[in-house]
């Protein structure tokens, strides 16, 4: 099987019982167990900046799945380096006719260079650079 990319779209689906997609999220994390994921720094920071303005509950349980994160063998994290920020930026700057944020241009460049072409999210910005999101609709 090969492995995913998880944005930032699943991590907050996953930690949130009360996002739309929690239920849908956490019915296919449990469907596929086995599946390998990589993801970034700076997705997990937008995962941790969203829980920081939601209470402490919600932070301890951000600090909770961070934790479960770096610990498993199943997932991994890519850290940024200057020269995947400077790919990144790159990107950035030749779609300025949409509305990717830097964190989605750096995720992008990291499935490129990796070979992913899926991506956990439900994020449209990921089909216009012909990457296959796993969330199309709610089943």
């Amino acid at each position: 099987m090969k492995p995913l990319f998880a944005d930032t779209f699943y991590w907050l689906a996953l930690l949130n019982p009360g996002d739309n997609w929690h239920q849908t999220v956490l019915n296919y994390t449990h469907q596929h167990l086995d599946q390998e994921l990589v993801t970034s720094d700076g997705v997990l920071d937008e995962m941790l900046n969203y829980a920081s303005t939601r209470g402490i509950v919600m932070r301890e349980k951000a600090l909770a799945l961070y934790a479960y994160v770096i610990r498993s063998p199943l997932i991994t994290i890519i850290p940024y380096t200057p020269n995947l920020r400077e790919k990144g930026l790159e990107l950035y700057a030749k779609r300025s006719d949409k509305s990717y944020s830097i964190t989605d241009c750096i995720s992008m460049v990291i499935m490129k260079q990796l070979g992913i072409q899926e991506v956990l999210t439900h994020d449209k910005h990921f089909t216009q650079e012909r990457f296959t999101i796993i969330f199309t609709t709610m089943y």
